[in-house]
């Protein structure tokens, strides 16, 4: 389920079209999903001599990597305490590390291959409640503890100078985090993958993935033959990888953009230009575009809901944090599937030798999924230590079949609204 078209789409460029696949192609490695995950490993192993060719489904950028809120974070969604539990404190300290290794990939990597994705610096998590201000001001303690230095705390009136709105009673901003806009950076390293000499080939949707002697892509129009490949699907796996599939929970994620406010009005709602996410459960984010409108998503429920229903339910909650906008209209509203684990920690591993797979972002991903495929490139050729940490994590498959998946998220839906609701 994807509801098009979103702003970015809108205002995107246009691109030619790449080929769908056509007969038979042998390769080293055969990537599948053209996500963030999948060019970063594609761009990866290009860069070092690997004939590499990327397979996806739709265009590239289409699924949930080409339009997100468009936050670029260290760290998990799951948090630090599911790790420690899952890997120990050092263990979990490392994997952090490796997020915050992560943003710094992701700046050298718009720097190097010249991808302008609109880049603001700043993010800010906000409280809503009292529990939730001391949370944070927990998670500012442990941030440092793990080396995120400079994160400041924040309470009114100083929260005011950067979210001019009084729904909010606390924040923690974080100066080193930025946004932007996730399709051009999806597309920015498409191209660069293509550039280091990978082939893509769009509008090509993968029937089967055989493993038995070497690697076999078989699609609807030809196959790829590899010695290695990475599935790279996330919420969209089930039907190339059911096993995989049955580890993900696709959770809805739903996004209005304003019409227009204009440079003053938009710089007076959100001063400081930072991205801003809230501490519920059931979370509200948002952040201003280039052209001064107001970005604002959130969690929307199972799979398969009704476009008008969540546009006015978003936009309700977006006149919650800014009553002022109750008179200007929605221009913009699109949804995607987010891959959530059980736990909310990313699942990386093998499904055979030389069969990768990275997902479980979690809502989490622009700066994770570069890590993951960079990680799962860097396996590919021979070095996974760093990948082989993260595949230590436990995960465990959510209960068989889309109803009772469906009935069991609609319940913890239910029950996180409730929590949030709470003082």
């Amino acid at each position: 389920m994807d509801i098009a078209p979103s702003l970015y789409l809108a205002q995107a460029p246009a691109v030619v079209p790449r080929p769908p696949l056509a007969g038979s192609l042998r390769c080293d490695v055969a990537v599948v999903g053209g996500g963030i995950a999948g060019c970063s490993a594609a761009l990866y192993l290009a860069r070092r001599g690997y004939r590499v060719v990327l397979i996806e489904a739709q265009a590239v950028g289409a699924g949930a990597s080409g339009r997100s809120g468009g936050q670029f974070l260290a760290g998990f969604a799951c948090g630090q305490a599911v790790l420690e539990r899952a890997l120990g404190a050092d263990g979990a300290a490392r994997l952090f590390a490796q997020s915050r290794v992560g943003v710094a990939l992701v700046e050298r990597l718009l720097a190097e291959e010249a991808i302008d994705i609109e880049r603001v610096p700043g993010t800010l998590q906000v409280a809503v409640k009292a529990s939730q201000a001391a949370a944070l001001r927990e998670e500012q303690t442990q941030l440092a503890k793990l080396g995120c230095e400079g994160l400041e705390y924040l309470e009114p009136p100083r929260l005011r100078e950067l979210v001019a709105s009084e729904r909010y009673c606390a924040g923690l901003y974080d100066r080193a985090a930025f946004h932007g806009n996730p399709l051009l950076y999806v597309r920015g390293l498409a191209r660069a993958a293509e550039r280091a000499g990978t082939i893509i080939h769009e509008q090509t949707r993968v029937t089967q993935v055989a493993s038995d002697s070497g690697i076999a892509v078989r699609t609807e129009s030809g196959t790829v033959h590899a010695a290695s490949a990475l599935l790279a699907c996330n919420a969209h796996i089930g039907a190339v990888a059911p096993a995989l599939g049955r580890r993900l929970l696709p959770v809805g994620t739903f996004i209005v953009a304003t019409a227009p406010l204009g440079a003053a009005r938009a710089a007076a709602m959100l001063p400081s230009d930072a991205a801003v996410a809230d501490c519920n459960h059931v979370l509200d984010y948002f952040r201003r575009s280039r052209d001064h409108r107001l970005l604002f998503g959130g969690r929307a429920g199972v799979p398969g809901f009704d476009a008008a229903e969540l546009t006015r339910k978003t936009r309700e909650r977006m006149i919650a944090v800014y009553p002022e906008l109750a008179n200007v209209p929605v221009d913009y509203a699109w949804g995607g599937l987010v891959d959530l684990t059980l736990n909310r920690a990313p699942d990386f591993g093998r499904v055979a030798p030389s069969l990768y797979y990275v997902q479980g972002f979690s809502g989490h991903g622009l700066v994770l999924a570069t890590l993951a495929g960079t990680l799962a490139g860097e396996a590919i050729a021979g070095q996974a230590e760093r990948f082989d940490a993260f595949a230590r994590i436990p995960h465990r498959a959510v209960p068989a079949g889309a109803t009772v998946a469906n009935a069991l998220l609609s319940v913890a839906l239910l029950w996180n609204r409730l929590r949030d609701a709470l003082p």
